[in-house]
């Protein structure tokens, strides 16, 4: 076989491929035999038909497609490594000739990942929050908590901000009852804006028994975006009592004795909060500082075929769950179709160049995952997902995705070197010094960034059916 490449742009390459007929011996043999247990012929037992009886009753030219079919894989894959190519995609194969007995010449577009060269990135520096945690954020705290252990009581008076009321609600849209538009018993409390725009003044004043109408803009359901004409009756008051803020409340709700104890382990908490915050920050900025540094071409089909990707999961999966269509997405959100296709391609564009810087930067470092990084990652992977570490395994090992999860994982290390590289500081000018979580924070802002930039790269086509 003799092969030569032709640098067609620098995303995309021209394979000219020869095969002499003799290196085709192996592929019409199995031609010759597939064929054999497929059909009858009168006189000749099943799989014992002579070739020269298959040329004649069926024609040299079947042998020859399923022959050629068999072999064009084997002979692109060979070429592509000699070529030391990194395809993306199924090529575009054209058989240019093939005479029988001398010749097998074909050609294969395909689209490769671009060579890029990684620049000194060690003067990046960015600017991310400072963490701060003040005592007003420590009390809001508190208070939360103080409130999942408020207690409620029934009372025989008009309902009052921070009053729970048991309500039924009937919602019309042109003076029709929606289908979806009818609920009983609904505990609420008042203030909480958790239901309908205008339901805590339609509420207020009334007490058990009463009953209001009031104009809203429904927020899901069959009519979401629509204004309804909405009655609520309510059924019971009560009144919601807080615990008092001491020692006692410090035991019952946690495991520290005293108050102060409860409130330093809050201010903690939020302040760890922050710093992953505040990491998490540090890496998507550091990763948008890379991005500019590096020049990278983008794949045409690539990036086509990520735009469609993308719009398939949000109209699909995303907005199929939420019972809303494209266009009544693009209303809520305010754009037209234009600027969400800008959008989406921007996000794609993106998602392809980290991929590529960060899986240049492995090679470049040399990075490896071990054992141990992908089993962290995938637990973090599968609690992320609502499903088991061993359900989540499953359906990774099942759908082939090992590979993406190790990728991940090498990926996020990459960024994470950069990160360590550059320096990043705080809006008060001081140096920020990530934690030991570098890895596992970088593998999240690089999934985000990536999302499906692993789903182009594809295996050599099966047969000549896809050639042109």
């Amino acid at each position: 076989m003799k092969s030569a490449v032709e640098t067609l742009n620098p995303t995309r390459v021209r394979l000219s491929i020869e095969v002499p007929f003799e290196e085709l011996k192996d592929s019409l043999d199995a031609a010759y035999k597939k064929i054999n247990q497929q059909v009858t012929v009168k006189g000749f037992r099943k799989g014992k038909i002579p070739n020269r009886v298959i040329d004649q009753r069926f024609g040299r030219g079947a042998v020859l497609e399923e022959a050629v079919n068999d072999a064009l894989p084997k002979f692109y894959t060979e070429a592509v490594n000699e070529g030391e190519l990194n395809p993306l995609g199924q090529p575009e194969v054209d058989i240019t000739e093939l005479k029988d007995g001398e010749l097998l010449a074909f050609t294969a577009e395909v689209d490769i990942r671009p060579s890029i060269e990684i620049p000194d990135y060690s003067g990046i520096e960015v600017e991310v929050d400072a963490v701060t945690v003040s005592d007003e954020d420590v009390e809001k705290a508190v208070e939360d908590l103080r409130g999942r252990f408020a207690s409620t009581n029934p009372v025989e008076r008009a309902a009052e901000d921070g009053d729970v009321v048991t309500i039924d609600l009937e919602a019309k849209v042109d003076g029709e009852v929606l289908e979806d538009g009818v609920a009983e018993g609904v505990s609420y409390t008042i203030g909480s804006g958790e239901l309908l725009e205008g339901i805590d003044d339609a509420v207020k004043g009334l007490e058990a028994g009463g009953e209001a109408t009031f104009t809203s803009q429904l927020k899901g359901g069959s009519a979401e975006g629509k204004d309804a004409e909405v009655t609520v009756k309510v059924t019971a008051v009560a009144a919601r009592e807080l615990p008092e803020l001491d020692d006692d409340f410090a035991q019952m709700a946690s495991e520290f004795d005293t108050l102060e104890e409860l409130r330093a382990d809050s201010r903690k908490r939020l302040e760890n909060m922050k710093q992953y915050d505040q990491a998490t920050q540090a890496q998507e900025r550091v990763l948008d500082k890379l991005i500019e540094l590096v020049e990278v071409p983008i794949p045409e089909n690539l990036l086509a075929d990520e735009v469609k990707t993308r719009k398939h999961n949000l109209e699909h999966h995303q907005l199929g769950q939420m019972g809303i269509d494209l266009a009544k997405y693009l209303e809520i959100q305010g754009k037209t179709e234009e600027e969400f296709d800008k959008e989406t391609s921007e996000q794609a564009v993106k998602g392809i160049k980290t991929q590529f810087i960060l899986d240049e930067l492995v090679n470049k470092e040399k990075l490896n995952v071990n054992q141990e990084e992908l089993t962290e990652h995938l637990m973090r992977r599968a609690q992320s997902s609502g499903m088991s570490p061993d359900q989540f395994a499953q359906a990774v090992v099942e759908g082939g995705q090992v590979p993406m999860l190790v990728g991940e994982v090498a990926r996020g290390k990459a960024l994470a070197v950069v990160v360590e590289a550059a320096t990043v500081k705080d809006t008060n000018g001081e140096l920020v010094e990530l934690d030991d979580d570098e890895d596992e924070t970088a593998e999240t802002v690089e999934a985000d960034a990536a999302a499906e930039g692993e789903s182009a790269e594809d295996e050599a086509p099966k047969d000549a059916a896809e050639a042109k």
